[in-house]
């Protein structure tokens, strides 16, 4: 049931409307100290849908949420969870979210 409850939530992630995409990025944000190791299922699939747009976006409301994620993460998962997912987004990513990522990993 984790995965079909986040694969509808991370369209949400991406959401065409920056308000819908902002409010999903924020809702990720208070469900990652609940949900911790737990969500180690399903890390592969929401870390691309939070990254990949919202550390590039130009809103400072969707920016500043999505760091908040995954500052969220770096606090509440086991950092061998997010190593290869981390590592991934940094070689791929360009401009501002290859650069946080890369901190990240550092």
């Amino acid at each position: 049931i984790l995965f079909q409850i986040f694969d509808a939530f991370k369209s949400r992630l991406h959401d065409s409307n920056s308000k819908v995409n902002q409010v999903a990025l924020e809702t990720m944000h208070k469900m990652i100290p609940l949900l911790k190791d737990n969500l180690s299922p399903v890390i592969n699939m929401l870390i691309p849908a939070m990254v990949d747009n919202n550390l590039n976006s130009k809103n400072p409301g969707i920016y500043a949420a999505a760091t908040n994620v995954i500052q969220a993460l770096c606090q509440h998962l086991d950092n061998y969870l997010l190593l290869q997912p981390f590592c991934t987004k940094a070689q791929f990513l360009n401009g501002k979210a290859k650069q946080d990522m890369t901190e990240k990993l550092a």
